[in-house]
């Protein structure tokens, strides 16, 4: 097991600062060479508290903002054109980042495609939910309004 710093959010293991341990493939293979993560050292630990100072200041700030985009995102449905047959049935599926292009597309800000979390697979046009977290705190509901076009 390879004890690592965290500099990046990642989903399922912790946030930026967090001191974490996880298997050594995919610490080598996988958070180290993306820059998700540094290798543990003593001097780390001076690191770490840094981190952990930028995170307090900049969470203070962005509850705040998250809040208001997320009152915004709840209020309004996105229109999401897609591919699909005479049926109704899509070509393929969509997707977290379909999703995050077509709230930016509305106005609505820009979100990461990571921090969005679709319940189920959308198969055909209709309307649907998306869960977008777009801080620790808050999460926001997205009413999806999928409709045949291109």
């Amino acid at each position: 097991m390879a004890k690592i710093i965290l500099t990046h959010e990642v989903t399922g293991l912790g946030a930026a600062g967090d001191v974490v341990e996880v298997k050594n493939g995919y610490a080598r293979n996988y958070l180290l060479p993306r820059g998700f993560a540094l290798t543990w050292t003593k001097g780390g630990e001076k690191q770490v508290e840094s981190i952990k100072a930028a995170r307090a200041a900049r969470e203070h700030a962005s509850v705040e903002a998250a809040q208001a985009q997320a009152a915004k995102l709840s209020s309004t449905p996105v229109r999401l054109e897609v591919k699909a047959g005479d049926s109704g049935r899509l070509f393929g599926t969509v997707k977290a980042e379909d999703v995050a292009k077509a709230v930016e597309a509305a106005g609505l800000g820009s979100i990461d495609k990571r921090k969005v979390e679709i319940p189920a697979h959308i198969k055909s046009v209709g309307k649907y939910q998306a869960n977008v977290r777009l801080h620790e705190d808050v999460s926001a509901v997205i009413d999806l309004n999928v409709v045949a076009g291109k």
